[in-house]
């Protein structure tokens, strides 16, 4: 069995829901306090053992790759000249470029989630890899990632990641799995839906936020493209529905002890950031302060 090093994330959106605020910049770096949401993202991915990043990105997302990047000379002496104040942050800055192996790739294709993946396959190989959203993660002990990959190493085959449905609307946003349970919070699926609605959904296992692909769905994914016509959008689902009719194992695992955070619309997103400022050390304090001051 080989090891997970890769990871994919899309990033090639362009934000439509945060307009005017994405016409120039990418939803991906939309900052949560201080710190975009991506990096979050690849944080968690490093934290995991992944050496390689492969960002599938568009022609308006030069400044996710800006980010990564080392910093320019005159942010370093602008924050050497600030001394041992700001040392911490040219400390910060400095690591962002070191924190894994990044690779940008231009999307190109029919739409869908399913086309990112069909754009870096010359570069994921042969390896599992780990597929995870640019704009929503989970805080989780053990990390989501750290997670899929363990179940991964134990049984095999892909592993979508999943969260319990607790609300109605729930069954309306996302896809659910189905299937035999091997253990606590992970079943062998036998079904995945899209979007199903609370009545024809198969089990409260929302699959969200992460998944860890074999290699293999590269060939149903060809598959799934060669079944599309004309209008019709590529989704990584249909290579998935494939696999399970070929007998492909495919699991769902609920992240355990963690909490979803989707910042892709704005309410979700403005929670994510009162609820990390509060948790902020620099500022937590002030700002609880500040929303207890406010009369509403």
């Amino acid at each position: 069995m080989k090891s997970v090093r890769k990871a994919v994330i899309p990033a090639a959106g362009f934000g439509t829901r945060f307009l005017p605020q994405t016409k120039a910049m990418p939803k991906e770096m939309l900052p949560i306090v201080d710190k975009p949401v991506i990096q979050y993202v690849v944080e968690e991915l490093v934290d995991a053992g992944i050496k390689d990043i492969i960002i599938v990105t568009g022609y308006h997302k030069r400044t996710i790759e800006d980010h990564f990047d080392f910093p320019n000379l005159d942010l370093i002496e602008n924050l050497k000249m600030g001394g041992e104040k700001k040392r911490p942050l040219l400390e910060e800055v400095g690591k962002i470029a070191n924190m894994a192996n990044f690779v940008y790739v231009r999307q190109k294709g029919p739409y869908g989630n399913g086309t990112p993946l069909l754009n870096v396959r010359h570069l994921v190989g042969d390896e599992p890899f780990i597929y995870a959203w640019s704009d929503d993660f989970i805080q989780a002990t053990p990390s989501r990632f750290k997670q899929l990959i363990d179940v991964y190493e134990k049984y095999g085959g892909s592993v979508l990641g999943g969260i319990r449905a607790t609300k109605d609307e729930d069954y309306e946003r996302y896809g659910f799995a189905g299937g035999t349970q091997v253990e606590d919070g992970v079943i062998k699926a036998n079904v995945v839906i899209e979007k199903p609605g609370k009545g024809n959904a198969p089990s409260n296992l929302a699959t969200v936020s992460g998944f860890l692909f074999t290699p293999d769905i590269f060939k149903y994914l060809d598959q799934a493209y060669s079944n599309l016509k004309d209008g019709d959008e590529l989704y990584y689902n249909d290579a998935l529905k494939l696999m399970l009719e070929d007998g492909k194992d495919v699991y769902a695992a609920e992240i355990k002890n963690g909490k979803y955070y989707d910042t892709g619309n704005k309410l979700e997103y403005l929670k994510t950031v009162v609820e990390f400022a509060l948790k902020h050390p620099d500022m937590n304090g002030k700002f609880r302060e500040y929303l207890k001051s406010l009369d509403l």
